[in-house]
C-alpha cells in the first residue's frame, strides 16, 4: 500500500510541477504608458489628477446637477451596461463552480426482450421479457491539474471587470454629454439676448437711414441695406431657436424622458472650478474607465491563451456511479441490489482534426488584437487630453483679442454714424461695422462656451464624471 500512495505521490507532484510551469501570469506591457503621453510642455504635472473630483463637485449649478443625476438614473444606455454586468457576473460565478464534481441521479426502468430472428433469440427457443430497476447516481470531476479552469476563471473575472468598467465609461460619457448640451442652451439663450438687442438697434438705424434719405444725405440703396440687415438678424433668431429646441430633445433623450422644454439658469451663472491638475499619464489606468476595460479586455485574453495551452496536456478525471439495481420491484431495496464503481484516468488527445491546435492559434491573435485595442485606447486618451487641454488653454487669449475686436466695432459704429450725419462718409461703412460687431459678439459668446466644454471634455478625457 504504501509503495502505490508514493507512486501517486511522485505523480501528482509532477502534474503540479508541470502546471506551474505552463502557467503565466500577466504582466502590463512596459512600453504601452510612457511620461510623453500628455503634451504638456507649459502644465506640471501633479500626481493627484482632477479626473477624482465627484461630477457634483465639478459642476455645481443645481439644476444642472438634478438633470445629471436623472439621466444616470434613467439613460437607457447605463442600463444596458448594467444588465452587461449582470450577464458576466453570472458567466463569472459558473466559473468558479467549474472546480466542483457533477452529479447527476434518478430512478430508472428498463424493460428488455430480444429478437426472435437473432441467434440468442433461436437458442432461447422462445421470447424472453426483463424488467430492471435501479436507482442511480453518478458523479463526474475534472481535477484542474494543467490550471485550465483557472485560467478560465480568471479570463471570466477580467470580462467581469471590464463590464464593470464599461459601465463607469457610459456614465463618464453621459455627463460630459448632459453638461456640455446644457452649457450650449445657455449659450444659445446669451445669444439670443445679444440677437434680439441687435435687431432692435438695426431697427433703429433704419428709421434713421430712412429720415437721412429724404433729408437727401443718403440713397435708396444705404435703405435697403439696413432694411436687409433687419432680416438677417430675425432670420439668426429663428436658426437659434430652432437649435435650442433641437438641443433640448437632445437632452431629454439622454434622460430618457419625451421631449420637452429643458429648465435652465444662465451662462453668467457657471462656476465650474478647473484646478487643472492632470495627474500623471498612469492614471489614466487607473481613473479612464474605457481605458481600464481595454486593458481587462487584454488580460481576458491573456488568461483564454492560457486555457487553450492547457488543452494540449492530458486530462485527468475521475468519474463514478453507485446506485441500487434489481430485476424485481420488491428486491429493489436489499443490501444485495447495491452497486458502485469509480473510475480514474488521463485523456491524451492525439488526432481531433486539429481543433486544439487551432483554438490557441486564434487565441493568441486575439491576445495581440486586445493588446493593439488597448495601446490604442491609451494613445487615443492621451490626445483626447492634449487636445482638450490645448483649447482650454488657448480659449482666454482668444476671448481677450475677440473682446478687443469687438469693442474697435463698436467704435467704429458710432464714428461711421456721427461722419455719416455730416456728409463725410458712406452710410455702408456704417452697416459693415454693424454687421462686424455682431459677428464679434456672437464669436465672444461661443468661445466663452467653447472654454467651458473643453474643461469638461478635459475632465472627462481624464477619466472623470463616473464618480
Amino acid at each position: 500500500m504504501n509503495k502505490y500512495f508514493n507512486i501517486l505521490s511522485i505523480v501528482f507532484s509532477t502534474l503540479i510541477l508541470t502546471s506551474c510551469m505552463t502557467r503565466e501570469k500577466y504582466v502590463r506591457p512596459a512600453e504601452t504608458v510612457d511620461e510623453n503621453l500628455f503634451r504638456t510642455d507649459l502644465l506640471p504635472q501633479d500626481s493627484v489628477s482632477m479626473a477624482t473630483i465627484s461630477w457634483r463637485d465639478m459642476f455645481t449649478d443645481p439644476v444642472l446637477q438634478r438633470h445629471i443625476a436623472t439621466a444616470l438614473e434613467n439613460n437607457l444606455d447605463v442600463r444596458v451596461a448594467l444588465q452587461n454586468i449582470r450577464a458576466a457576473d453570472a458567466y463569472l460565478k459558473q466559473s468558479k463552480a467549474a472546480y466542483l464534481p457533477t452529479l447527476s441521479a434518478g430512478p430508472n426502468y428498463t424493460f428488455q426482450t430480444q429478437s426472435l430472428r437473432t441467434q440468442s433469440g433461436q437458442m432461447l427457443n422462445g421470447r424472453k421479457y426483463s424488467d430492471q430497476f435501479d436507482i442511480s447516481a453518478n458523479l463526474g470531476w475534472e481535477i484542474d491539474v494543467w490550471g485550465k479552469l483557472k485560467a478560465q476563471e480568471r479570463a471570466e473575472l477580467a470580462n467581469y471587470l471590464a463590464t464593470v468598467a464599461g459601465h463607469q465609461s457610459v456614465k463618464s460619457d453621459l455627463v460630459a454629454s448632459v453638461a456640455s448640451a446644457y452649457y450650449q442652451l445657455l449659450t444659445f439663450d446669451d445669444q439670443k439676448k445679444i440677437i434680439g438687442k441687435t435687431i432692435a438697434l438695426r431697427k433703429k438705424n433704419l428709421e434713421t437711414t430712412t429720415a437721412l434719405k429724404e433729408a437727401g444725405t443718403v440713397t435708396e440703396v444705404a435703405v435697403q441695406q439696413s432694411e436687409a440687415l433687419v432680416y438677417n438678424a430675425e432670420s439668426l433668431l429663428i436658426s437659434i431657436d430652432i437649435q435650442i429646441e433641437l438641443l433640448e430633445n437632445t437632452m431629454s433623450l439622454l434622460m430618457a424622458e419625451p421631449s420637452h422644454a429643458v429648465e435652465r439658469t444662465t451662462i453668467a451663472a457657471q462656476r465650474m472650478p478647473m484646478s487643472m491638475k492632470l495627474g500623471y499619464p498612469v492614471n489614466l489606468l487607473a481613473n479612464r474607465p474605457d481605458v481600464k476595460a481595454a486593458e481587462y479586455r487584454l488580460m481576458n485574453a491573456f488568461e483564454l491563451t492560457n486555457a487553450a495551452k492547457a488543452n494540449f496536456y492530458p486530462t485527468l478525471r475521475v468519474t463514478g456511479g453507485a446506485g441500487i439495481s434489481a430485476g424485481d420491484l420488491d428486491q429493489l431495496f436489499s443490501a444485495n441490489a447495491l452497486f458502485a464503481n469509480i473510475v480514474g484516468g488521463l485523456t491524451q488527445p492525439i488526432l481531433n482534426k486539429r481543433q486544439i491546435r487551432t483554438q490557441y492559434e486564434v487565441s493568441l491573435a486575439n491576445k495581440e488584437i486586445a493588446y493593439l485595442n488597448f495601446r490604442r485606447a491609451v494613445l487615443t486618451a492621451g490626445k483626447e487630453v492634449s487636445d482638450a487641454l490645448k483649447i482650454y488653454e488657448a480659449q482666454d487669449g482668444f476671448i481677450s483679442l475677440k473682446r478687443k475686436e469687438m469693442e474697435a466695432y463698436e467704435k467704429s459704429v458710432g464714428y461711421s454714424q456721427e461722419l455719416v450725419n455730416y456728409g463725410l462718409a458712406n452710410y455702408l461703412e456704417v452697416l459693415n461695422a454693424s454687421a462686424n460687431q455682431l459677428n464679434a459678439e456672437l464669436n465672444i459668446s461661443n468661445a466663452e462656451y467653447s472654454k467651458l466644454d473643453a474643461g469638461i471634455e478635459l475632465y472627462r478625457a481624464l477619466g472623470g464624471g463616473w464618480r
